[in-house]
């Protein structure tokens, strides 16, 4: 239960809010059902982005490449393996394609690209759900806005000469209701989807520049003894596209 004073202070906005929803009728439902599901959606991504590694992990990755430049690789892949991070994941990853066997070095490049598109297509899920919330909000809205101003001027056309601008006033500000409504809750998936899509961009390059490194911190004694042709194969940076 909540204290006396956090109830004296919680139900009376309940009730208020209630009300709003009962006056801005099926759009209104509509909009509040939205705003549960995108309020789910983004605190379910946040805590999604926390377990795969997206504001952590970067140090444990700087060991394991530090630790393969210095031929340390055995250690390095096991400093790993154990990590479900998506750095981690993407350079363990890499560095068990660079040591298979008979597994030329386009061949590891192209191996680690492919996983690195799984794990972004992981980092990414749900960034369509909180999109569509951002599009439709305002929509429905909108909708309920238009048919709420029909059914208001309806009203007035009954009335004729009685007609009083007060009810007419009433019933605009019940139908403009539901624009605010939408606003409000397309405006934070607006918001969130943008902080969302620039840590998955800034993980992005972070996992493009640590698997290139992987390929480019020291020659492969698979390749010993053509190092020219590796070089050659071996590009600036690992591109990874979305």
């Amino acid at each position: 239960m909540f204290p006396t004073e956090t109830q004296e202070i919680l139900l009376p906005t309940l009730a208020r809010m209630r009300e709003f929803v009962l006056l801005g009728g099926p759009a209104m439902w509509a909009i509040a059902v939205l705003s549960t599901i995108t309020l789910a959606l983004i605190l379910w991504k946040t805590w999604r982005l926390a377990m795969l590694g997206a504001w952590s992990g970067g140090k444990a990755v700087e060991r394991a490449l530090t630790d393969w430049a210095a031929d340390r690789h055995d250690t390095a892949i096991a400093s790993l393996a154990a990590r479900h991070g998506l750095r981690a994941r993407l350079v363990c990853a890499a560095m068990h394609a660079d040591r298979t066997p008979g597994l030329r070095p386009e061949e590891a490049q192209a191996e680690t690209v492919r996983v690195a598109k799984m794990l972004l297509a992981q980092a990414r899920a749900g960034l369509r759900g909180i999109e569509l919330a951002a599009v439709i909000g305002p929509l429905l809205g909108l909708l309920g806005t238009v048919t709420g101003m029909i059914a208001a001027f309806q009203a007035l056309q009954e009335a004729g000469a009685r007609a009083d601008p007060a009810t007419l006033a009433g019933g605009i500000w019940e139908a403009l209701l539901t624009t605010a409504a939408g606003m409000a809750v397309a405006i934070p998936a607006q918001i969130a989807l943008s902080w969302f899509e620039s840590v998955i961009e800034r993980l992005r390059h972070d996992m493009e520049d640590a698997a290139t490194r992987v390929f480019v911190a020291r020659p492969d004694t698979r390749h010993a003894a053509q190092p020219l042709a590796r070089a050659r194969h071996v590009p600036a940076q690992l591109h990874v596209a979305e």
